[in-house]
C-alpha cells in the first residue's frame, strides 16, 4: 500500500496491534476498532476512556517503548512528527504510515485510507463528516471576516500558509490574514497584529489555551472568537461536529469588555 507521501508501505495481513504518534488518529482508530491500539501518545486525550500503553509526545516518542510495543503498523503524520524518529520506527522493521492533510478533503480522504490500511471499512463517523460538509468540499465560500488566528503568545505566533486549521476556516468563510505568510506558524510582534486589517480575531483553546480572561484583552478593537481547538486543528472524528461548533463559536464573537 502506498502512504500520503508516497512510500510504499509493507503490513501484516491482517494488522493487529497499532500505535498512533498523532491524537486525531488515536481518535479516528479508537472509535472505528478499539481494540486494535496497543499504544498512543501522552498528549492522546479523546476518547476519554482510553487505555494504552503510553509513549510519550508527538515529538519526542519513545521511540524503544514504541518497538516494543510488537506494532504491526505506526500512525504518524508528516507535520506532528519527526522524520528521524519514523526512521528509527522504519530501521527497526516496523512499518510507517504517514499521513498529510492540509486541507478537509484532504483529511477526509486520507483518514479513509489509512483505516484502510488497517483493515477496516469507512465507519459510521466519517459519513457523518463528509455529510456535514458536502457542500464546502469543493471550494470554500466567499469570506466573511477577514481573521488573525493566534495559535500561541509570549511569543505570539499565528496561522499561516497550508494549515489545516486554516482550510477549516476557510470553509467558514473565514479568510486568515495571514494565509500567504512563508511560514506554517510564523511570530508575529503585537504590535504588528494588532495594526492589521482584520475584524476578527480567532483563538482556539489548544495548543495555546485562550480564556476569555487570557487573549481577547490583547485586541482591544477586534471581536474575539474563543473556539474548541480540537474541532479547528483535529482531523478525526469531531469533524462530523466540528461545523455545527465552530460555526456556533464564531457567530459568537464578542468584543473584550
Amino acid at each position: 500500500m502506498i502512504d500520503d507521501t508516497g512510500a510504499a508501505v509493507t503490513l501484516a495481513a491482517p494488522v493487529r496491534r497499532v500505535v498512533s504518534l498523532v491524537p486525531s488518529l488515536t481518535e479516528a482508530v479508537a472509535l472505528t476498532a478499539p481494540d486494535l491500539l496497543v499504544g498512543a501518545t501522552d498528549w492522546c486525550s479523546h476518547p476519554a476512556d482510553l487505555d494504552v500503553v503510553r509513549v510519550r509526545g508527538t515529538k519526542n516518542p519513545h521511540v524503544e517503548r514504541v518497538i516494543g510495543l510488537r506494532p504491526d503498523l505506526v500512525l504518524a503524520n508528516f507535520e506532528e512528527n519527526r522524520p528521524a524518529d519514523l526512521d528509527a520506527l522504519r530501521a527497526a522493521g516496523i512499518p510507517v504510515w504517514v499521513t498529510v492533510i492540509r486541507t478537509l478533503p484532504e483529511a477526509l480522504d486520507s483518514l479513509e485510507r489509512m483505516l484502510a490500511a488497517c483493515g477496516l471499512a469507512p465507519p459510521p463517523w466519517l459519513e457523518e463528516a463528509r455529510t456535514a460538509w458536502s457542500d464546502l468540499l469543493d471550494a470554500p465560500p466567499p469570506p466573511r471576516w477577514r481573521a488573525i488566528v493566534p495559535v500561541w503568545r509570549r511569543p505570539w505566533m499565528v496561522l499561516g500558509h497550508g494549515t489545516f486549521a486554516g482550510d477549516l476556516l476557510a470553509r467558514l468563510g473565514v479568510a486568515n490574514l495571514y494565509a500567504d505568510d512563508a511560514e506554517r506558524y510564523p511570530k508575529i510582534p503585537l504590535a504588528e497584529l494588532t495594526g492589521t486589517d482584520a475584524d476578527l480575531v480567532v483563538l482556539p483553546d489548544e495548543p495555546y489555551a485562550f480564556t476569555a480572561t487570557d487573549g481577547p484583552e490583547s485586541f482591544p478593537d477586534l471581536p474575539a472568537a474563543l473556539v474548541s481547538g480540537r474541532h479547528l486543528t483535529w482531523y478525526g472524528p469531531s469533524l462530523a461536529e466540528a461545523r455545527e461548533v465552530l460555526t456556533r463559536e464564531i457567530s459568537s464573537a464578542q468584543r473584550p469588555n
